[in-house]
């Protein structure tokens, strides 16, 4: 484990943008912590917080030099990787009779993101196994994927609505970075301690300043680590919700939930694996061009499982119920794990702050045993 300083952070951002990569990071715009570019450290949101309730997200100003001091925004990294709209083709009339296709296959960007959390870090790594690792790979995210480069910061503060911890994604790093920091501030000390997780990551390490970290350094950042996991705003039992949610398709909880969700598709838009898009096709008003565009889609609308004839979830309940039972049921069986870790974006910016936490508590407190034990 090495140890940087503010010089050597700057430094390492400078590096990155060297190597011809578009440095992404955590930027205070429009009252929320988002992503965007980052040139240097004094981009990031220093002495920034964020308070999250179920509804409810507000940023206070802490006069603490802490950059990562923030935890999950209202966005994730997943629009870079897989854009909410892009186009797939464009076809051109050429005369009277024929046309021509125009694919678009430009040049992927090369990103740097900066400031994963761990818990962003396993939605990534899901998104991989859904997008390129079966037998319909998505060749634009696979393309986008293969050259970024990732800088995780491990968690010493547990956002309110986050529950990662009982997922198994964080509050720390374990794979699929390049270099994992943990931040420490204590007076006027203010460095990083670094993680070296790929060949790429040294390599860029050997061009930033740096020194072997220290045993009391390697503990502070221990113990802020293990501090965010003691302080998990809240738990989802993994080993059961999987039977409880399938045992209870028909449960008159769909229909309480019903009553509050109003299927607006937040949860879906802000969620860092939601996936689902649809296709539209477009012509121009002359008819000389038309064009085809992959934009994303929410299982909250009601067109989502239109068929002929009409929906195949036609009701709030049960579009809720379909979403929950994918995320935290079904892709298990499809691939290998819950699509949930525990960010709570979802718990945060619904409206009316629905819980997926306490949802899945009240439908085991609902449910007589053995299936109880969905939630603590």
């Amino acid at each position: 484990m090495h140890t940087i300083d503010l010089t050597g952070f700057s430094t390492l951002l400078g590096a990155l943008a060297d190597r011809g990569y578009q440095v992404k990071g955590p930027v205070v715009r429009d009252g929320a912590v988002v992503y965007d570019d980052v040139h240097d450290a004094c981009d990031l949101p220093a002495g920034t917080i964020d308070e999250q309730e179920p509804g409810r997200y507000r940023l206070h100003a802490t006069g603490d030099p802490a950059l990562f001091d923030h935890t999950a925004g209202p966005t994730s990294w997943k629009p870079f990787l897989h854009p909410p709209s892009r186009r797939l083709f464009r076809a051109r009339r050429t005369d009277g009779q024929t046309f021509e296709v125009q694919d678009d296959d430009a040049e992927p960007p090369r990103y740097a993101f900066v400031g994963v959390r761990p818990c962003d870090l396993s939605s990534i790594r899901i998104l991989d196994r859904v997008l390129t690792e079966g037998p319909f790979v998505d060749r634009d995210y696979a393309a986008r994927r293969e050259g970024t480069f990732v800088v995780a910061v491990n968690c010493t503060r547990a956002g309110h609505t986050c529950f990662c911890a009982s997922m198994g994604t964080g509050p720390e790093a374990t794979e699929g970075f390049d270099l994992a920091l943990t931040e420490l501030v204590e007076g006027d000390t203010h460095v990083f301690t670094v993680e070296v997780g790929s060949e790429r990551g040294q390599e860029l390490m050997n061009d930033v300043p740096h020194r072997d970290a220290t045993l009391a350094e390697a503990d502070d950042a221990r113990a802020g680590i293990e501090h965010a996991r003691r302080h998990m705003g809240r738990e989802l039992h993994v080993a059961t919700v999987k039977d409880l949610l399938e045992a209870n398709r028909d449960s008159s909880h769909w229909d309480d939930l019903a009553e509050r969700c109003m299927a607006c598709g937040n949860c879906t838009m802000a969620c860092p694996t939601c996936f689902c898009t649809t296709v539209e096709d477009a012509t121009d008003l002359e008819g000389a061009t038309a064009e085809r565009r992959q934009r994303w889609d929410s299982c909250f609308t009601s067109d989502f499982s239109y068929v002929h004839g009409g929906a195949v979830r036609p009701s709030t309940g049960a579009r809720y119920r379909q979403w929950i039972t994918h995320k935290l049921a079904g892709w298990v069986d499809q691939f290998g794990s819950p699509g949930c870790v525990g960010c709570g974006r979802c718990i945060t910016w619904c409206p009316v702050g629905i819980d997926i936490t306490a949802e899945v508590r009240a439908l085991d407190a609902a449910t007589p045993s053995p299936t109880r034990g969905g939630a603590a």
